[in-house]
């Protein structure tokens, strides 16, 4: 707002004049004044001392003052509102950023950084890094030639000397020096990653429809079963089942149950009973391991696995299962491994010898294969 030529002293003095019987006329060219200003003056100021002109004059500066900060509180409001979404991490983002709210909304561009707390400094700076040309050919070519050096995806740990250093030593061999992190902004701006691994190799045997076996040793299936002992620690059961007789082969109860330990149980069950045909289990770490495929192609045994979610495939297993679970374990408290190992020994016999199967005609599995051996005999 324009501000007027005299002072408020020297407008109620006029005032004062004009009121101590000076003709308007003559106080206006005294003063060098027009009537119409004259009366603006007697509007605002008449009747007012000069003490009270002083206090208005504050209190309109006071005024606009407010309506000042108020119109630009409003103004950062909208900019804030308008950037809101928007993540201003790296420096070339700030700059984006800033330069669109000076466009947008009109404002020079140190009020757009103080309203986005940017320092200017970074809004201003031009970089003068060269574009290291010959580091990136000269890097690209070892990559496409040692497919291993390098850096994998980001976010996963890296080993220091297998990944970090080999493709620096390399460049190091070509007289392209630079440090380790200058290496992986390059690496990263020219998109390139070593490939992760796929995950390990797991033994598949095979998934086609299995048949009903006719004799001992041509099925075996293997499951695990899991309980705890009186003092809270968990251990577990590798159960092996003749899938045509039913006889229960082993019972391996431990506090870990690896893949190695699994084929060193079924090499001793070979040894005391034969090779089995076919071996049947589910999909398990401990059954799809390198252990397990190593000793299929070791002792030539087919292993089939159950399609995932069809424990049902495996249904010869899981009733043995359910009957030992609701026999043995739910029945008995163990406490200690030695303890469940000599539980479950007795359990095993008496069900191989005493305990009568009802899909057998109600006799155990050794009488039926007792049985079966005399009818192949006498046929």
């Amino acid at each position: 707002m324009k501000r007027s030529r005299f002072s408020e002293e020297q407008i109620i003095g006029m005032l004062k004049e004009q009121e101590a019987g000076m003709p308007t006329a003559d106080v206006c060219r005294k003063h060098g004044v027009s009537p119409a200003t004259f009366y603006k003056y007697k509007a605002k100021f008449g009747g007012l001392e000069v003490s009270d002109a002083r206090r208005l004059r504050a209190l309109e500066d006071e005024n606009a003052q407010l309506k000042k900060l108020l119109a630009e509180a409003m103004l950062d409001n909208a900019i804030l509102k308008d950037v809101g979404g928007k993540k201003m991490v790296a420096p070339g983002v700030r700059r984006d950023v800033v330069a669109h709210v000076v466009a947008i909304h009109g404002v020079s561009q140190r009020r757009a950084c103080r309203a986005l707390a940017v320092d200017r400094s970074s809004v201003r700076y031009h970089g003068v890094r060269l574009d290291d040309a010959e580091a990136r050919i000269a890097m690209k070519a070892v990559a496409a030639e040692r497919r291993r050096f390098g850096y994998p995806l980001a976010g996963r740990r890296l080993p220091a000397i297998a990944v970090r250093r080999r493709i620096h030593v390399m460049l190091e061999r070509q007289g392209i020096v630079m440090n380790l992190k200058k290496l992986r902004r390059l690496y990263r701006e020219e998109k390139l990653q070593v490939r992760r691994r796929g995950g390990r190799k797991r033994a598949l045997g095979t998934r086609r429809p299995m048949l009903v076996p006719d004799a001992p040793n041509m099925r075996w299936s293997l499951d695990f079963v899991s309980d705890a002992l009186t003092d809270g620690r968990r251990f577990r059961v590798l159960a092996v089942v003749d899938d045509y007789s039913r006889e229960c082969l082993a019972l391996v109860a431990d506090t870990s149950l690896s893949g190695l330990r699994v084929v060193r149980e079924l090499d001793a069950l070979i040894t005391k009973r034969g090779r089995p045909a076919m071996v049947v289990s589910d999909n398990g770490t401990e059954l799809t391991s390198m252990a397990v495929l190593s000793w299929c192609q070791r002792t030539g045994v087919d292993w089939h696995y159950i399609a995932p979610g069809k424990p049902m495939q495996n249904g010869f297993v899981e009733s043995f299962n359910g009957r030992f679970r609701d026999e043995l374990l739910n029945e008995t408290l163990f406490s200690s491994l030695a303890d469940a190992r000599d539980r479950i020994r007795d359990w095993q016999h008496d069900y191989n010898h005493h305990r009568p199967h009802s899909g057998l005609g109600n006799i155990p599995p050794v009488e039926f294969l007792a049985k079966k051996g005399l009818e192949m005999r006498a046929a």
